[in-house]
């Protein structure tokens, strides 16, 4: 079954000595797998780690993972006290200076640079691994869950896309040996029927177009990586369509042909939406 590469995924839960762990990740289509990682200050160390966790399970997509750390309760609060002494005789020596009146509050003081901060703590922070993969694999499943069903949604539009071009190859099939037929039988020499077979017969584009639909609703059935594929079975298509198109001496196959072009370019668009 198809897999799409947008989807959302998300977890949290509480990591004894480190408090709230929370884990959210976002796809998005790329050509290749890119993991954008999103850590907190101090657990850089742990980025090789959490990019083969996620590469295991995506196999492409662009996904960007945000990592939050919610201290643990008993996590201490350290106040720079050298600091803040600094920063009031800098605060005294303005106003005598520039004749300022009035005090510096409490809520002003605490949030100057550097002043007020959490304690670090002393564990060290690999030990946070252990429980930090089994919500990095929790929120990694949930994301596997939603490109899945994405998936299935783009399997129902993209085969009954190809349903519909099914159908009218068959129909500009009848029509185009009807008229080859007229045209010929009106020509008076084998060197016009010969020109006109070179110029204007498009049962070769047709043939080629009709093995493109039903190779590519082959694969969408496979239960393997197939979005590139899929792209390029659908340029295939195109490529195939222009030309019959461009060939074309019937009014009525011209339209048609307009017409499959349409589907054609919806099937490219949503085919690049495949892992």
């Amino acid at each position: 079954m198809l897999t799409s590469m947008t989807g959302f995924g998300s977890k949290e839960a509480e990591v004894a000595l480190f408090g709230k762990i929370s884990v959210e990740l976002r796809s998005t289509n790329h050509k290749f797998l890119e993991v954008v990682l999103h850590l907190p200050e101090g657990f850089l160390s742990l980025e090789d780690r959490i990019k083969k966790e996620i590469e295991s399970k995506i196999k492409r997509g662009r996904i960007t993972c945000v990592i939050n750390i919610n201290g643990s309760k008993s996590a201490g609060v350290f106040i720079n006290e050298n600091l803040l002494k600094n920063y009031l005789l800098a605060l005294k020596s303005i106003k005598k200076k520039f004749g300022i009146s009035g005090e510096a509050d409490l809520n002003t003081l605490i949030h100057l640079p550097g002043v007020l901060s959490l304690a670090q703590s002393a564990v060290p922070k690999e030990r946070i691994w252990p429980g930090l993969k089994t919500i990095l694999a929790k929120a990694v499943g949930s994301l596997a869950q939603t490109r899945q069903k994405e998936g299935r949604a783009l399997y129902k539009f993209l085969k009954d896309r190809a349903e519909i071009l099914k159908s009218e190859l068959e129909i500009i099939k009848a029509r185009h040996k009807v008229v080859s037929q007229q045209k010929i039988a009106k020509l008076n020499t084998a060197e016009e029927r010969t020109s006109f077979m070179k110029d204007m017969d498009i049962s070769e584009e047709l043939e080629r177009l009709e093995f493109h639909v039903k190779n590519f609703t082959q694969k969408l059935s496979l239960s393997v990586p197939v979005g590139k594929e899929l792209d390029f079975i659908a340029q295939e298509m195109q490529r195939e369509a222009n030309t019959s198109g461009a060939k074309s001496c019937d009014a009525l196959i011209s339209s048609k042909v307009i017409q499959l072009k349409s589907q054609i370019e919806k099937i490219r668009e949503q085919s690049q939406n495949i892992e």
